[in-house]
């Protein structure tokens, strides 16, 4: 959702992306969640953007979902960036930020939760016809440290079987490429609005994947000459702050994001 209230706060953004792993028996209320949190983050002023998301298998896009991980995300004006790098833990931050209504539940019920803060550096597109980052440049300047990379896109349902078709030998090549640490296959609408969203060492090696892999290139040129999607957005992140992610964590702590 998008709070137009606060459409012209272009001072600069902020997102935070809570990644939330359910146990089996707590699977009807991960469901349910989808339904409920959407009433708080809609009252919570705070919040310029938010969206509810299932995940699909195997960290990418998946036509399989995984009903046990589920994803929160919410864009925060820039100002907020220095108050949640002081949360100690996720759930502090979740609190902070999605209230202790959703806090609570997830503190109840959920096995496992991760959380990244980040900022848009570069990219393109709209998310359901709103600018969810802000005005952000289509080049914007080079940074150090790890990057984050959503990919996201409305695919058309004439184009749905040729775009499923390529998915799998894509995200396995990504999940060997050098530099690669992790992904989450995220989206609102099963089959239909998807999105990647893929963590990286640095943005040289994510440019390696990106531009060098002749798959990879080939399926880019195909999902414009052939339109699969009546809508898309691809956006870069610099990664500011980590919760319970170690496998990221060394290059946040060594990264200059805003290294020129």
């Amino acid at each position: 959702m998008y709070n137009p209230s606060l459409a012209n706060s272009e001072q600069g953004r902020i997102a935070l992306l809570w990644v939330l792993r359910y146990p089996w028996w707590a699977v009807p209320f991960a469901f349910l969640s989808m339904a409920i949190f959407r009433l708080p983050l809609w009252l919570n002023r705070r919040v310029l953007f938010w969206r509810l998301m299932g995940s699909g298998r195997n960290g990418t896009f998946d036509i399989v979902p995984d009903f046990q991980q589920w994803s929160v995300l919410v864009v925060l004006p820039a100002t907020e960036q220095a108050a949640a790098q002081q949360c100690r833990h996720s759930q502090q931050l979740l609190r902070r930020y999605a209230g202790r209504f959703i806090s609570g539940w997830v503190r109840l019920l959920c096995s496992q939760q991760q959380a990244l803060l980040l900022h848009p550096r570069e990219g393109h597109g709209l998310w359901n016809g709103q600018p969810a980052f802000g005005q952000v440049p289509r080049k914007g300047v080079d940074w150090q440290g790890p990057i984050a990379v959503l990919t996201r896109a409305t695919i058309r349902l004439s184009r749905a079987s040729a775009f499923w078709k390529h998915v799998d030998a894509v995200a396995q090549q990504m999940a060997k490429a050098p530099g690669f640490v992790a992904s989450y296959g995220i989206g609102e609408i099963p089959f239909i609005k998807q999105a990647t969203f893929s963590l990286w060492q640095s943005k040289e090696h994510m440019m390696a994947f990106a531009y060098q892999l002749p798959m990879h290139k080939e399926v880019v040129r195909k999902t414009h000459a052939e339109k699969w999607y009546s809508e898309d957005m691809f956006m870069r992140f610099a990664v500011l702050q980590v919760w319970n992610l170690p496998a990221l964590e060394p290059y946040v702590q060594s990264g200059d994001w805003l290294a020129a």
